[in-house]
């Protein structure tokens, strides 16, 4: 099968399409004919292994999985011994996690791990976006325990946390305020924003409203930025670890004294919440944003344009047209 393989950290130029061994099914597990995948911030991240700590997981030197891509959409072309939840043909889409491999042609993921039948309704390029950057929203969201009629502030609305932040936000029926730039205002309240903060005319920082929660869903802000916007009891929570790493530490160290406070959750993949991003998206409440669409063969190019950070939404490879 095809598939863009890496051998060394370092820019996308280290990405090269190869021909490697198809993946067989072992028990519990299915085998999936990838149909499209996506480049996020966890794919860059793998690929120069940075920050430094991504090497504890994915090798000290080299990379242990050679191929990038933890987003999934396709169809299942076989199945192990024992598996129950899927069968041959069913149309699927998940996450594969730390272990990646889904820029490639085929990928074989255990039932019972972050994976689900599609959406109705959904292409498999619509599909494809609808985990990681969500599963990393839901999780900050939930450990904040966001509740109806609290007043959250997102910050950095436009990417795929930041994008399905503001729809999950407005699910659970909070006041959403988001922050992103000029050419995104309206794509921002049409996800669902009541009031949309352009950075590029206005300094967030500088509104006259308090936050139960702030979310810097690009972690380009600071508690110590944030703290003054926050309620008696407000909690910040950014998807970047911050220099050093601040925010790790902040999350157990806030907590001891009341008041605001710093969380930093562990995010999990759980099939669960895959099924559950699945059940929103076919009720309307949740879809993932599109930016741009590469070719399996352009990944690097792929690459190369998310880490401009200028990136809307999602970036999705087509895999299997």
């Amino acid at each position: 099968m095809k598939a863009i393989v890496y051998t060394q950290y370092g820019s996308p130029d280290v990405l090269h399409l190869k021909e490697v061994d198809k993946p067989i099914p072992k028990e519990k597990e299915v085998l999936v004919k990838v149909h499209a995948s996506t480049v996020n911030r966890t794919d860059c991240g793998f690929l120069r292994a940075e920050p430094f700590i991504v090497r504890f997981f994915s090798g000290l030197t080299k990379p242990k999985n050679t191929i990038l891509g933890n987003e999934f959409a396709g169809e299942i072309e076989e199945i192990g011994s024992g598996v129950t939840s899927f069968k041959i043909g069913d149309n699927v889409f998940g996450m594969s996690g730390e272990i990646f491999g889904a820029h490639a042609e085929y990928i074989a993921v255990h039932e019972d791990g972050p994976i689900s039948l599609m959406p109705k309704n959904f292409t498999y390029e619509e599909a494809a976006p609808g985990t990681e950057g969500i599963h990393y929203a839901w999780n900050d969201i939930r450990a904040a325990r966001v509740q109806r009629g609290q007043d959250v502030l997102i910050h950095g609305a436009t990417g795929a946390i930041g994008t399905a932040a503001v729809q999950l936000v407005k699910y659970l029926g909070a006041h959403v305020t988001a922050v992103c730039n000029t050419k995104n205002v309206e794509l921002v309240r049409s996800l669902g924003a009541d009031v949309v903060i352009d950075y590029m005319k206005e300094d967030f920082t500088k509104v006259d409203r308090l936050y139960d929660f702030i979310f810097d869903a690009v972690g380009k802000s600071s508690f110590r930025v944030c703290k003054p916007l926050l309620k008696p009891s407000g909690i910040f929570c950014s998807t970047d670890f911050g220099p050093f790493p601040w925010n790790p530490l902040l999350a157990l160290w806030t907590p001891f004294f009341g008041g605001k406070k710093v969380i930093f959750p562990l995010p999990k993949n759980t099939k669960k919440d895959v099924t559950f991003f699945k059940e929103l998206m076919e009720a309307g409440k949740l879809k993932p944003v599109i930016d741009r669409r590469y070719p399996l063969e352009q990944v690097a190019e792929a690459f190369r344009y998310v880490e401009t950070e200028q990136k809307t939404g999602n970036v999705v490879i087509i895999v299997k047209s």
